[in-house]
């Protein structure tokens, strides 16, 4: 007989379902946004981690190190620096707050900007746990659709002006133009240009999420919203994790500082890792070109495999763009396959991904969807993995025939 203290009567109302437990990564992992652990930067980072120890150990006696709760002045002033030669333009160092991933800079923002009831207009396909935090906020979603060439501002026009006629001013447009989440399109300029111009005519403004910017190889970096004339309405946010390693949790929102200083006041949590900050602004520093530049490379060629394995396995029944850069491939399955169902039966084979439903405003639009990551795992566990999914859909939903003429 079980001594154990009964917790249930005393849990709060309305939580999630709980967690199950950790029991390791499937065998073939396509989920999340895991990165390459061969491009993982290991040998320089150690020399980084000595040398800022070394000259900046002492500071870690204390809570945000010496540079305040903003962050590491250092990893801010590169940053700084990094948003002037790449994305176009500078802000003051005081108008960059570090936080626990770029997940915890949306967190912030969207607390900072909802009400109850507030409507907020989103991608149609988007990232699914901002969809989340978004709906957590009691934000009412508008979507917005998605092309070839991301969000589509002719759409977007026409639902401006329909909330305007029914007198609903929108809080903000939270959008991602380079490297988008899950489909990994990139917005040409001219398109960003008619974004900013709407939205400044309509007065409502913009969340720019570039946390997969970086990982960009087969297009051409453009400019970041926040980058171009006329956009001091833009609030951007960015990652460090992405390109350099998830588990540093370093991402950061650039915003005026009436903004920041009210995400400061909800941002109860001691400071972001200061010795997470202080290693990637000493890396980052002297690194930051070859490193992306390896790491694409080899994004690249994971990409390259992940398609093959496609085509050989799924043949024409597995629709997908090719993404110039990002870690996602956004894949569609014929409408028979529920790819929710299907990530279960997949699991049970060790695989797995991200069903489409998840990454959707609305969950109906997109049940026979899934998206890929192909960063984490191996070239042969790509190969593998995706086999292996092509038998299950085979199996429980009569689909593909291997070895199917491509159509691409």
């Amino acid at each position: 007989m079980s001594n154990a203290f009964d917790f249930d009567g005393l849990f709060a109302k309305d939580l999630p379902l709980p967690a199950a437990p950790w029991n390791g990564f499937p065998k073939y992992n396509f989920t999340g946004g895991h990165s390459d652990p061969d491009g993982i930067p290991v040998e320089k980072l150690i020399e980084s981690a000595t040398r800022v120890l070394r000259r900046r150990g002492k500071t870690l006696a204390t809570y945000n190190i010496d540079s305040g709760p903003l962050g590491d002045a250092e990893l801010r002033g590169y940053l700084a620096d990094k948003l002037d030669r790449y994305r176009g333009f500078t802000p003051p160092i005081d108008n960059i707050l570090i936080t626990s991933g770029s997940h915890q800079a949306l967190l912030l923002l969207f607390q900072t900007l909802i009400n109850p009831g507030d409507t907020v207009i989103c991608e149609a396909l988007s990232y699914g746990a901002a969809i989340g935090a978004l709906r957590g906020c009691g934000a009412n979603l508008v979507p917005v659709r998605l092309d070839e060439n991301a969000l589509c501002t002719d759409h977007l026009s026409e639902i401006l002006m329909n909330l305007r006629q029914k007198e609903i001013a929108p809080k903000f447009i939270y959008c991602m133009p380079t490297v988008q989440n899950p489909t990994s399109t990139v917005m040409p300029l001219d398109r960003r240009r008619v974004l900013l111009d709407i939205s400044r005519d309509f007065g409502v403004p913009i969340i720019e999420d570039e946390c997969y910017a970086d990982l960009l190889w087969d297009a051409k970096w453009p400019l970041s919203l926040r980058g171009m004339t006329g956009s001091d309405h833009v609030i951007h946010v960015g990652s460090v994790s992405k390109y350099l390693s998830p588990a540093l949790r370093l991402g950061y929102a650039a915003a005026p500082w009436p903004v920041l200083s009210r995400m400061l006041a909800l941002k109860a949590d001691g400071g972001t890792s200061a010795l997470a900050q202080m290693v990637a602004a000493e890396f980052l520093r002297d690194h930051y070109d070859d490193h992306v530049a390896a790491l694409n490379i080899r994004l690249k060629r994971k990409r390259d495999v992940l398609i093959r394995a496609l085509e050989e396995q799924f043949g024409a029944t597995a629709e997908f763009d090719v993404p110039p850069g990002g870690i996602y491939l956004w894949v569609k399955l014929p409408n028979g396959v529920a790819t929710t169902k299907l990530a279960a039966l997949a699991l049970e084979e060790g695989v797995a991904f991200n069903p489409g439903p998840q990454w959707s405003v609305d969950p109906d639009a997109a049940t026979h969807y899934l998206r890929l990551c192909f960063a984490y795992p191996s070239e042969e566990a790509i190969r593998e993995g995706i086999t292996k999914l092509a038998e299950v859909c085979h199996r429980e939903f009569d689909v593909p025939a291997r070895g199917a003429n491509v159509s691409r």
